[in-house]
């Protein structure tokens, strides 16, 4: 018989033993083959229609079982097999006893008289009867598990609320439902903590905008927000991220860092710290300039608590992040557009309005577009002693964009004349970065000098020392030394009664 015959017979046989709902014609698999009637039947026909020597019996395709043993074979990230090992085996539980809590406090959830609490004790009752209710045996570590989880989904953040309460970590970043990272000590590292879907993750992120009058949706996919500690908040989704929403957590101390704390962490020195301390006394306008992530924020917060508490302060930012302690204090923060493009308040509106609110200082979280312009002009009209921050790899790649970012204001100034505004406006550059060994520390502390043509001209006064190298965990030895330069500014300061001791200046050698 030939082989199409015999491929034909094969055929029929199939299609008779399906119509009739029978084993297979025993002659027509081989042994080692998948059992007639079974997904792999085709394969053992046609592996036994190919009589030995036939070239079709020498084919080089893989058969299901090798293909098999290829796929297990292979190397999968961690992602991957955590997203191959399936649902949680207690999520459905979660969200029936989730659905059930929901339905029995209703509007109470949303009750703006209960306090927090009450709120906590009233969903933590409900919660354990609902839990009680299931019909399903569960040990006292297993529902210690799922009330605790349901809890922080209603009260909290879901999956996140351990890691926000964890004072060791710095930054919180989603990448997608199931691949959580956060920074611990400078270090990245995954965690084992998940969403139950895409789902679950947009709600999180819908609770926290929501709380501050943002909003996230296809037509506004980007958002930065703020956690009610002031943590910092941005979030992403589909379509500008093709892998899911992710969301970006950066933490704050529940007590803000003072400069005795930095001086401990290594970020500052205490005579660096002491003649920080004596520039914002004496009312020099200071710009804290840094990579992303580099403490920029925590520095600028350290810094505002020397501001006198006589002065009317007034703070602009973003999304609010800054916590200062004195009592007279105005915090204003910018407002994206509605959901029809109106409406959106920026940085420079508020600053232009701040003008007009008789405030001793201006305090901008950021410098970022052309609110450079209206800043440099609050600090050079009267207004001494102001604070902020811009994005910058040194003091004098902060001065070009500065100069860049008033550009953007759309006005027809000469370089000169804005570089001009610049080197009267700014008095301090503090420079921070974070190293490759994670800890984040002020490398420089620059006095712009003035004007030598069209140049800016700068002086160090402090600079990070590299020289001691790294230690056996490669963690950095260096410090910020003096450079033994005198700033001009001492003069400005004694003008404003404030006194510093001229042995910060002088340098010292060894550790």
């Amino acid at each position: 018989m030939s082989l199409a015959d015999r491929l034909q017979a094969a055929r029929g046989a199939r299609e008779a033993q399906t119509s009739a709902g029978t084993p297979g014609t025993p002659g027509l698999t081989t042994p080692g083959h998948s059992a007639p009637g079974s997904s792999d039947a085709s394969a053992g026909d046609l592996h036994a229609a190919a009589a030995p020597g036939h070239p079709s019996s020498h084919s080089s395709a893989p058969t299901a079982t090798g293909r098999a043993g290829a796929v297990a074979g292979t190397a999968t990230s961690p992602r991957t097999a955590r997203l191959a090992a399936g649902p949680d085996p207690v999520a459905e539980l979660k969200r029936q006893v989730h659905s059930q809590l929901v339905a029995s406090l209703g509007p109470k959830l949303y009750d703006a008289a209960l306090s927090a609490e009450d709120l906590e004790a009233q969903v933590r009752s409900a919660l354990s009867a609902a839990v009680d209710a299931a019909d399903r045996p569960m040990s006292g570590r297993e529902r210690s598990r799922i009330t605790q989880e349901i809890a922080d989904d209603i009260l909290g953040y879901g999956p996140l609320q351990p890691l926000l309460d964890d004072p060791d970590l710095t930054e919180v970043m989603v990448n997608s439902a199931q691949d959580i990272w956060v920074e611990r000590d400078g270090r990245l590292q995954r965690v084992d903590a998940t969403f139950t879907d895409e789902a679950h993750l947009r709600r999180t992120i819908d609770k926290i905008v929501a709380r501050v009058g943002r909003r996230v949706d296809e037509s506004s996919p980007m958002v930065d927000a703020r956690l009610p500690d002031g943590s910092r908040v941005n979030a992403v989704i589909p379509p500008l991220v093709l892998d899911g929403s992710t969301l970006t957590i950066r933490k704050f101390a529940p007590d803000p860092y003072t400069a005795d704390d930095l001086v401990g962490f290594g970020t500052l020195t205490t005579e660096g710290a002491e003649l920080l301390g004596a520039c914002v006394r004496g009312r020099l306008n200071i710009l804290v300039s840094g990579g992303t992530g580099a403490g920029k924020t925590t520095t600028l917060n350290v810094l505002s608590s020397y501001l006198p508490d006589d002065e009317r302060i007034v703070t602009i930012e973003d999304a609010a992040e800054l916590r200062l302690m004195q009592e007279h204090v105005i915090r204003m923060e910018a407002r994206p557009a509605n959901i029809e493009g109106r409406g959106a308040v920026t940085i420079r509106d508020l600053v232009r309005n701040a003008l007009r609110m008789r405030p001793d200082r201006i305090v901008v979280g950021e410098i970022r577009d052309a609110a450079a312009l209206d800043m440099l002009q609050a600090m050079n009209t009267g207004h001494d002693g102001s604070l902020s921050t811009v994005h910058a790899n040194s003091p004098r790649d902060a001065l070009a964009r500065v100069e860049t970012m008033v550009m953007m204001a759309g006005l027809d100034l000469p370089v000169r004349a804005i570089r001009e505004q610049v080197a009267s406006a700014i008095d301090v550059i503090v420079q921070q970065r974070r190293l490759k060994d994670g800890s984040r520390r002020i490398t420089s502390i620059t006095e712009v000098v003035g004007m030598e043509g069209d140049v800016v001209t700068l002086q160090e006064v402090f600079a990070f020392d590299h020289s001691a190298g790294f230690d056996e965990h490669g963690r950095s030895r260096g410090r910020l030394r003096a450079t033994g330069l005198r700033p001009r500014f001492l003069e400005t300061l004694s003008d404003s009664g404030v006194r510093v001791d001229p042995a910060l200046f002088l340098t010292r050698g060894g550790a």
